[in-house]
């Protein structure tokens, strides 16, 4: 498979300033050039692509236009696929059968074209992907891309035993993404210590959810190449080895599913890792430049120590100020529409929340027999007097032995009530939990009660002071 290269190494050619061509290096380049492609999923490569990538790597080194790069390109690319068509060939001395032996192998493969421009496009065939493998030691995180494309070739071409120790690799590979990921999570959690450190982590976490974005993808194909394996498979089955063969390609369907899922956590985990854990560190490189900030020597000093022009002291102090606010009116604001009747409506509404438990109800119920009780007792204090004030209500009820009544909440919130409902008047629609139901009903149809404040204040126990207020019977004809 080293032949091609090594007629590539022999090649006499000289660039603009007769320097000679590297075709070797350049050979080696073409290889990794179609295998990044084949790795990002590009399947448009053909001699223009390859002459630009050669271009952009040469850097000066050889002179050479763009057609010169073109004309490197192509010869690449015949010694790796002759334009014959036939395969590229080996003849060598068998030593176990004693006698001459041929071997073939294809670098370099024709893909779909684009008849429209007139191009071929190519990708390495499997004899080009092991010269690749051969020539070059590749980081861990390529093995699973590596493993699914070997995959792809052995279930291609039957090999059902080795797609099956393929895959066991590829579990392999990705239990050890898995604890590269656990590893560069705590990393990230630990060692941001600087802007730099951060961007580093970043680029890392995306490059390596964007490599396992495209093997996800990979492991869709997969998938569905073995499920038509499989029910090809399914209606061929008429001898023992077809029957063998629909096993395994059912035994690699359940393990290629298991690894996928596995992978598929991993990609979760990659969005996770990019969102949470670079969030959390960078609130944590936040925190600790705020910690080790000293503002005394590094603003203040500054501008003591070194006399500053005007521009630059405020520009160094911008930063620290705050932005500037400002209030303003628009004369458009005149004909946005208007809310009509909003203070009508909120005047309307009911003083009091609507009872809905049992519990409240319970309360409810003797609240309104507490100020039944208190509208009895005031109107047996007045007699035929017509008004009487609280403070005149207190005295009688402590004179009487009724002081408890003034210990009581209920009595606070009776006189709270009736002011603030004041007037008060019985009418026929009065609705039949009112809190002053027993109030009203001792009421007659003709007369209301009017009660207002005195300026005076009243402390009538330690714990509640009340405004002094003045009770009032008024009946219709006083009105």
């Amino acid at each position: 498979m080293f032949d091609p290269l090594h007629k590539l190494e022999a090649k006499r050619e000289k660039d603009r300033q007769d320097r000679p061509i590297d075709y070797f290096g350049l050979g080696m380049l073409t290889l990794l050039f179609f295998f990044e492609n084949m790795l990002i999923r590009n399947k448009k490569t053909g001699v223009q692509e390859l002459a630009s990538y050669l271009q952009q790597m040469n850097e000066g080194e050889i002179d050479l236009d763009v057609e010169g790069f073109e004309k490197v390109a192509r010869t690449i690319i015949e010694a790796f696929r002759p334009p014959s068509g036939k395969r590229n060939s080996r003849t060598f001395y068998n030593w176990e059968t004693r006698q001459m032996d041929k071997v073939e192998f294809s670098i370099l493969k024709a893909e779909r074209g684009d008849i429209a421009s007139n191009k071929q496009y190519y990708s390495l065939d499997e004899h080009g992907l092991e010269l690749v493998f051969a020539t070059k030691e590749f980081f861990r995180e390529f093995h699973l891309s590596i493993n699914q494309l070997l995959l792809r070739k052995q279930l291609e071409k039957g090999e059902f035993v080795g797609a099956l120790r393929q895959i066991s690799e590829m579990r392999v590979d990705v239990e050890t993404l898995q604890e590269r990921i656990i590893r560069i999570k705590h990393e990230v959690q630990r060692s941001i210590v600087s802007e730099e450190t951060y961007l580093r982590y970043k680029q890392v976490i995306e490059d390596i959810h964007l490599r396992l974005s495209r093997e996800h993808e990979e492991f869709t194909e997969l998938q569905a190449f073995v499920d038509e394996t499989k029910e090809r498979l399914l209606y061929e089955r008429k001898d023992g080895k077809e029957q063998r063969a629909y096993e395994y390609i059912l035994r690699i369907d359940r393990e290629l599913g298991e690894v996928h899922f596995a992978h598929t956590h991993l990609l979760k985990d990659s969005i996770a890792l990019k969102t949470t854990a670079l969030q959390a560190a960078q609130e944590s490189l936040y925190h600790v430049a705020l910690q080790s900030f000293n503002f005394d020597q590094e603003i203040v000093s500054r501008l003591i120590s070194t006399p500053l022009p005007l521009g630059a002291t405020r520009v160094l102090l911008e930063p620290f100020l705050m932005l500037e606010q400002s209030s303003s009116w628009s004369p458009l604001a005149v004909f946005e529409k208007q809310r009509v009747g909003v203070a009508q409506e909120e005047e309307e509404q009911e003083d009091f929340e609507d009872v809905t438990n049992e519990q409240d109800q319970a309360h409810y119920v003797v609240q309104q027999t507490n100020f039944g009780k208190l509208m009895k007792r005031i109107l047996a204090i007045m007699g035929d007097k017509r008004e009487i004030t609280l403070a005149e209500v207190a005295a009688y009820l402590r004179e009487n032995g009724n002081e408890q009544w003034l210990q009581h909440r209920s009595f606070y919130d009776f006189w709270l009530l009736l002011h603030q409902r004041s007037p008060l008047q019985k009418s026929q629609g009065e609705e039949e939990n009112h809190l002053l139901k027993e109030v009203l009903a001792l009421l007659k149809t003709d007369e209301f009660i009017r009660v207002t404040e005195m300026p005076n204040l009243l402390r009538l126990t330690e714990r509640y002071e009340i405004q002094n207020m003045i009770f009032v019977r008024e009946g219709s004809d006083d009105v």
